[in-house]
Parts: C-alpha cells; structure tokens; sequence
C-alpha cells in the first residue's frame, strides 16, 4: 500500500512551472469548477497516472480526508481511493514523531507500506523500525516541487525489491 498525503506532496508549494489547469478561476472543459482553492491549479493530472503505475495500492494519508475523492481524485484521473481515519486520542506522539506515524503504521495491519509525505524524518523512520513488523519506505518529498521523478523512482524500486522477496 502506498500512503499519500496531499499537501506538500501533490499540491507543491511552489507553483508548477507548467500551464495551469484552471484558468480564471473557470472550469476548463471536463475538469471540476476550479474557482475554490488556487492551489489545486498546482496539480499535476499526470501524478494521478504515474500513481496508479506503481506496484501498490494507493491510499490518501492527508487532512483532506472525504475531500481527497471529491476535490483531488478528478482532478487526477484517480477514482475513489480508501482514506485514512486518523487516531482522535487526546495521547501525544513521542517527542519528533509525526502525529501520522502511528496511524498509519496501525493502518497498514502489519503489511509492508509507502509513505510519501513531505514531513517526514528520520525520527519518523526509526519509530517504524521499531513498531512495524514488516518493511516501511517513508519517503521525503520536497514540498517546494512536489511528487518528482526522482521520489517515483525512488519508490518503484523499493517495491519491486519488495515483490522479488514475495
């Protein structure tokens, strides 16, 4: 399975240096009404594509929740994925732990998972190592330029070292 968050990750903070996908706030042929948030325009729709090419099961790991299927998904070409529902304890993580962390080490029931995040450190890493049976890549993306060849690649190949061990 591979967690995606969202923010930072398909949704750079830097604006793509290609055309915009909603121009004028309008919507552009079949494409939803853009005109809500200005920084879905910094989707690229071939994220959604090169996603689904991934030996793996995408799943949203972000705070958009219901809204990733209903905003992002179209935007992408992806169809409805399953969401993670975030553990509402009042218990904090260990100090630099990332409040997803244990979520979706808890989420993942034990099986080998992709987590691409743009917060993620090695205190994350290591957290897993500890608690999560099985393999974990979590994987940094730079939030400046968002999901990039590099972090595709990057990720392909740790599954497919994966799969040759299945």
């Amino acid at each position: 399975m591979i967690f995606v968050d969202i923010d930072g990750v398909l949704i750079p903070f830097r604006a793509r240096p290609s055309d915009s996908n909603c121009q004028h706030g309008g919507s552009v042929g079949d494409r939803p009404d853009c005109s809500g948030n200005p920084l879905l325009d910094r989707l690229d729709p071939d994220d959604g594509r090169r996603l689904l090419a991934l030996p793996g099961d995408p799943v949203w790991a972000s705070t958009w929740m219901a809204e990733a299927n209903e905003v992002v998904a179209p935007r992408l070409g992806l169809p409805a994925l399953p969401v993670v529902d975030w553990i509402d304890g009042d218990e904090e993580p260990p100090r630099g732990v990332h409040w997803k962390t244990a979520s979706l080490a808890r989420w993942a029931v034990g099986r080998p998972f992709v987590w691409l995040d743009d917060e993620i450190t090695d205190v994350d890493r290591r957290w897993v190592a500890a608690h999560h049976p099985n393999p974990a890549l979590l994987h940094r993306v730079d939030p400046l330029v968002g999901l990039a060849d590099i972090d595709l690649t990057a990720v392909r190949r740790w599954l497919d070292h994966q799969n040759e061990g299945a």
